[in-house]
């Protein structure tokens, strides 16, 4: 048997990333108090690469735009001297923002809703405006973000003893000593008539004192529509169409469709309210639509399971078309099993043949195709196994980690405490672990993986990987700060390279 699995030529493994330290926006100095309001609480590049938005639990919106393919425009001659590489790693710089949500107070319940930004999703550009929806844990908003001209005049463009008869007109007077008012006009406006002993040159007439209008760009983000009172509890998770026009939002019991033109109703497709509340046995934990399949979507759940419903069935969709969950292991059961068992995240891999989720423990891939179990696991808080109590008790064991896939498909990767976060390689027979800190030295916690041997996913329904995952700690975890926590980040969806948020701090990596 062994011989016949040597026989087996399968597909060459993807070498393992050397990540690098490429950015970091918000960086805090040494001591400093972070707000509360400047934490950060979403992230999410577009569709492109080009943006990446962040939302923080002030309620703001920042996005940034990349500048590596824009700026280098020059002549062939001048990239020749910069040695420009084409294969350069993505850098952005700071766009805009703009207070997407304020905080409210619901009368009716006595409750107030916070600002925090819970989800940010982009939508389809048109006509060179950037759209993207933001939630808090009641209201959607839709929001425009485009680039507008504005005129500025700029007086008396001619300075009288430089001008010449019908010379060519001098440059604004804007670099001039006069205080400038907002709106273009100056303080000073003494206007100088020609008098009778006014000298004329021999060349011709003075010239006129014209004003310039000028021509400046200012992004505007204008709110367009808000989707409200459609959410008796949280929102967890919002989620685009690939038709374009519609999208989802989901709570913990129910799951509604909505039509991006209209805000004034949506449609409840997903509803798992008990008629007696007493009967909740689980929770809606995240939901996304399908890259590809308009009328597919697929929603996590408190108890560790994913369904996959088909709008196509029924309106309301309250039977799945399939149902993916790991069986538990008998004997294994304890008082924390249902609550690390929790699925914190789920996403569709760019072929939508995959599916991503988080746990608390662990990071599994699980195939569409095939709902027996998930086609590869992956460790990453095994080591806080006998620490449990300890999590329960300072609630970390809540925490709700977020997972990203790469675009290829080939790897994936999730946070973890002390700001560190975890990527691996999940292509056939690849045994890459990488374990970084969000810091200008990412490789400072790197452990080195124990060499083992590789196995083909087409040999095997359910592949086990064993991260090492005690860097920085004992066997324990006690090495750990469970005060800073990596929960948010992205990756980009063409390149590698992943946006970490930690705390109130954007860092940037690239491999």
């Amino acid at each position: 048997m062994n011989g016949g699995e040597e026989g087996v030529s399968a597909p060459a493994a993807a070498a393992p990333l050397d990540w690098k330290f490429s950015q970091v926006f918000g960086e805090r100095a040494a001591g400093e108090e972070v707000q509360e309001v400047d934490i950060i609480s979403a992230i999410e590049f577009d569709r492109a690469g080009d943006h990446l938005a962040t939302g923080d639990r002030g309620g703001r919106v920042v996005l940034f735009e990349r500048t590596d393919t824009k700026d280098h425009g020059g002549d062939r001659r001048e990239m020749e001297r910069m040695d420009y590489s084409i294969s350069k790693h993505p850098e952005f710089r700071y766009k805009t923002e703009f207070q997407s949500h304020e905080p409210e107070f619901d009368y009716l319940k006595s409750l107030e809703i916070e600002e925090k930004i819970n989800k940010i999703r982009w939508c389809q550009t048109a006509n060179g405006a950037l759209f993207l929806l933001s939630t808090n844990d009641k209201t959607i908003k839709f929001w425009k973000i485009q680039e507008r001209k504005v005129k500025k005049i700029c007086e008396m463009n001619v300075d009288p003893l430089k001008a010449t008869g019908n010379g060519p007109v001098g440059g604004c007077v804007s670099g001039s000593s006069k205080p400038f008012l907002a709106n273009g006009g100056c303080k000073e406006k003494t206007i100088n008539y020609p008098s009778n002993d006014t000298s004329f040159p021999s060349e011709g007439f003075p010239s006129l004192k014209l004003p310039t209008v000028t021509h400046e760009t200012s992004l505007v983000a204008r709110c367009r529509r808000v989707y409200a009172h459609a959410h008796d509890y949280h929102i967890n998770s919002i989620s685009n169409n690939s038709d374009g026009e519609t999208f989802i939002s989901a709570d913990d019991l129910r799951i509604n469709l909505w039509n991006l033109e209209i805000s004034s109703q949506s449609f409840n497709i997903v509803d798992v309210k008990p008629t007696n509340m007493e009967d909740l046995t689980e929770v809606i934990t995240s939901a996304e639509f399908h890259p590809t399949h308009c009328n597919m979507l697929a929603y996590s759940s408190s108890k560790g399971s994913i369904r996959l419903i088909d709008m196509r069935q029924s309106a309301l969709c309250d039977t799945h078309s399939k149902l993916f969950e790991e069986q538990e292991t008998p004997g294994s059961r304890s008082f924390f099993t249902e609550i690390i068992a929790s699925i914190s995240d789920i996403k569709f891999a760019k072929d939508g043949r995959h599916i991503l989720s988080r746990d608390y423990m662990t990071l599994k891939l699980w195939d569409i195709n095939m709902d027996s179990g998930p086609v590869a696991t992956f460790q990453v808080h095994e080591y806080l196994r006998p620490r449990l109590c300890d999590l329960y008790e300072n609630d970390s064991i809540f925490d709700k980690f977020e997972c990203c896939l790469s675009g290829d498909g080939q790897r994936v990767a999730t946070g973890s405490y002390s700001n560190l976060f975890r990527v691996f390689g999940c292509s056939e027979g690849s045994t890459e672990t990488a374990t970084l800190e969000a810091s200008k030295n990412p490789m400072r916690r790197q452990v080195q993986n124990p060499s083992r041997p590789t196995r083909s996913l087409s040999t095997l329904p359910r592949v086990l990987r064993r991260g090492v995952d005690n860097s920085g700690a004992d066997a324990n975890g006690n090495g750990f700060d469970f005060t800073t926590k990596l929960l948010h980040l992205a990756w980009h969806p063409t390149e590698n390279s992943l946006a970490c948020a930690a705390s109130n701090s954007l860092y940037m990596y690239y491999a």
